[in-house]
């Protein structure tokens, strides 16, 4: 069993971040496998474009994760490696929450600071 998940984000922000490493990309597409071109979210989220988008489908990723989790019986032996990756992937949504929250407000502050400037500064 894999962490689809986790994999289908990184290369999501690879494209977004701009990181152009082949051999990671090379290792987060062995770990989806088939997954990488079946639909839904964690397909998807390899041609996010934005974070929103990225964002959003992660989540989407969840659900049917946690939905994957409930259908699987309790004495399967698979049940504890899924019920820890959806904590993992709770964090790792947290996190990402965090971090899109953080550049929104670093974006809004950028125009207060530059307002800011032009008040001590107003011929400039």
């Amino acid at each position: 069993m894999a962490c689809h998940e986790i994999a289908a984000l990184r290369l999501g922000l690879m494209n977004i971040l701009g990181i152009d490493d082949p051999a990671e990309r090379a290792h987060e597409l062995a770990e989806l496998g088939p997954a990488a071109e079946a639909p839904g979210p964690i397909s998807a989220m390899l041609r996010a474009g934005d974070l929103k988008s990225l964002s959003r489908l992660f989540e989407g990723s969840l659900a049917d994760l946690q939905e994957k989790v409930a259908k699987t019986p309790a004495g399967d032996e698979k049940i504890a490696y899924l019920r820890s990756l959806l904590i993992l992937t709770k964090q790792v949504e947290l996190d990402l929450r965090a971090q899109v929250d953080g550049l929104g407000r670093l974006y809004r502050e950028l125009e207060e600071m530059h307002d800011f400037v032009h008040e001590i500064y107003p011929a400039e």
